[in-house]
């Protein structure tokens, strides 16, 4: 068996790489994030958004690969989910995979909306070998020690009937002695200060106060309180043009929740996540005017939401708007 031509193939797949990586997803192969001629075999991001370094060896005992993804995983230390975005995206269609990769990326981590606070906190490490000599499982195990989590994987190939059957059995840590290191490794430990996961916002607007908002409910508040205190729906759009036809889905005729729901799926180009997902599609959610439905998007990542609530606010000033961070919310680790 070939490392590149043949294992790291099997194992790039999603129910392959759940057998040395549980819950991880691989965003990119041959990776190669700065400048030489170096290259991570697998890129992987598990559920709990940390990066996974996976190097793949064919030799019994694990050559010098515990010193090469240490390497690797310092120089990947800093990317951003918006670094990362692309990088899949190239994974994606180099892999034929005709997929949304931002969609991809939050549906794995339960994300609304990316979160680079908490993304990348940490990086692991994957050594998957024929074998591993009691120099690199020395090593591995005081590096444990002292915080980096690196696990060791044995892979074996036996023949059987006519196939080639893998064996793969995790050296380090030893799953029947898992949870007891990871204890003593969190008590030797000064645990990490964590923030916010989603920031929450407090909102002011024509005397109104909404509380504890998400991105998403905060604009889909702000937009449908201005509305109701008598603006259009074209004075609204022409609030915030940085969105342009991101903003409103505009469907002719006032239809249904279920008829909005089955025009947007019309336009469907498939995947993982419905397109219809995208947008405030409820029937109390929908806008409309003498002769058109608007269906609010629901995307709001980033700094977008920020941009558009103060477009707002320039534009609609009787309103008296005031949007802060709320002191009283936040989902933490």
């Amino acid at each position: 068996m070939l490392e590149r031509q043949d294992i790291q193939q099997l194992l790039k797949k999603d129910d392959a790489i759940n057998a040395i990586a549980p819950k991880t997803l691989i965003v990119a192969e041959e990776f190669n994030f700065w400048e030489s001629n170096r290259r991570i075999d697998l890129l992987g991001i598990d559920k709990n958004a940390n990066l996974v370094v996976i190097e793949l060896k064919r030799t019994e005992d694990g050559g010098h690969m515990d010193l090469q993804a240490i390497r690797y995983a310092a120089m990947i230390s800093t990317l951003t989910f918006a670094e990362l975005v692309p990088i899949f995206t190239d994974y994606l269609e180099r892999n034929g995979i005709d997929q949304d990769p931002e969609g991809l990326l939050l549906g794995h981590l339960g994300w609304e909306e990316p979160n680079e606070k908490e993304f990348g906190k940490k990086v692991k490490i994957i050594l998957a070998s024929a074998d591993f000599n009691d120099e690199i499982t020395t090593a591995i195990m005081w590096l444990n020690d002292f915080g980096l989590d690196i696990q060791c994987v044995r892979m074996q190939p036996y023949k059987s009937e006519g196939q080639t059957l893998l064996d793969i059995q995790r050296v380090i840590p030893l799953p029947e002695v898992e949870q007891y290191q990871v204890r003593i490794r969190e008590k030797k430990q000064t645990q990490r200060t964590t923030g916010k996961r989603n920031p929450r916002y407090d909102v002011i607007i024509a005397d109104e106060m909404f509380t504890s908002l998400t991105k998403r409910a905060m604009m889909y508040t702000l937009i449908r309180t201005v509305i109701k205190k008598g603006h259009t729906l074209q004075a609204v759009i022409n609030a915030v043009p940085q969105m342009g036809k991101r903003l409103f889905k505009v469907l002719d005729g006032h239809l249904t929740a279920e008829q909005v729901v089955a025009k947007i799926n019309e336009e469907d180009p498939g995947g993982k996540y419905p397109l219809r997902n995208r947008y405030f599609c409820n029937s109390e959610e929908l806008f409309r005017d003498e002769s058109k439905t608007y269906v609010l998007t629901n995307q709001w990542g980033g700094d977008v939401a920020i941009n558009a609530t103060n477009s707002l606010k320039e534009a609609f000033p009787d309103l008296n708007i005031e949007v802060k961070e709320s002191p009283s919310e936040g989902t933490f680790e």
